[in-house]
C-alpha cells in the first residue's frame, strides 16, 4: 500500500486550505488503497532557502532542511490543496518544493484549488514545478470557486459533485503512485 501526503499550501492566518484540505484529507480516509497524512506547511515554518548546497545536490546542512527531506521522502504520492495569489502558487508551496530535491523524484503527484477561477493557474504553475522535480502529475484536479464553493469567500461549503472529482483525482494519484513506487523499487534492486 502506498503513503500519500495531502499537503497544505498556504500559510496565511486565517486561510481557507486547512478547511479545503480536511475535507479532502477525509474523503480520502474512506479508501483502502492507501494511507493518508495530512501535512501543514504552516507547522514546519521554513524559512526561504537557506541552503549553501543547490537542493540537487541533496547536501542538507540545516535541520529542519533534513526533517522536511525526510518528511517528503517518506511518501509515495502527493496531494497539494493550494491557493491561487495573484495568479500563481503560493509562496510558502514553492518554497517548500524547492527546498529539496531527489526526495520528490519519480512520485506522483495531484492538486486541490481553489481561488477566484478555481485556482487553474496556480496549478498550472505546479505543474511546471512538478515536471522538473521528475514528479508525475494526474490529468484530474479539483477546482473550488470562491463564489460558489464558500460563504463570503471564508467558509468551505462544497458542493456534493466534488466528492466525485477527488475520488476520481485520487483513482489516478494511487494507480500512478504505484507504478513509481515499482519503478524506484526497481531501480533500487539494481
Amino acid at each position: 500500500m502506498i503513503k500519500i501526503a495531502v499537503i497544505i499550501g498556504s500559510t496565511r492566518p486565517e486561510r481557507v486550505g486547512e478547511s479545503v484540505a480536511r475535507w479532502v484529507y477525509d474523503i480520502a480516509e474512506q479508501r483502502s488503497d492507501a494511507e493518508f497524512e495530512l501535512v501543514d506547511l504552516k507547522e514546519l515554518d521554513l524559512p526561504l532557502l537557506d541552503e549553501p548546497a543547490p537542493p540537487s545536490m541533496g547536501q542538507y546542512s540545516q535541520p529542519h532542511t533534513k526533517a522536511w527531506a525526510a518528511k517528503v521522502a517518506s511518501f509515495d504520492a502527493y496531494v497539494f490543496v493550494t491557493p491561487e495569489y495573484n495568479h500563481g502558487t503560493p509562496g510558502a508551496l514553492k518554497n517548500a518544493l524547492d527546498f529539496v530535491y531527489a526526495e520528490w523524484n519519480n512520485k506522483a503527484a495531484g492538486f486541490v484549488s481553489y481561488g477566484s477561477a478555481g485556482g487553474a493557474r496556480a496549478v498550472e504553475q505546479l505543474r511546471l514545478v512538478a515536471s522538473e522535480l521528475q514528479m508525475a502529475h494526474v490529468r484530474n484536479q479539483v477546482m473550488f470557486s470562491l463564489f460558489t464553493d464558500f460563504q463570503n469567500m471564508s467558509e468551505f461549503t462544497p458542493h456534493e459533485r466534488h466528492q466525485k472529482s477527488v475520488d476520481d483525482m485520487l483513482d489516478q494519484l494511487i494507480a500512478w503512485g504505484c507504478a513509481l513506487k515499482t519503478l524506484r523499487e526497481n531501480a533500487k534492486a539494481k
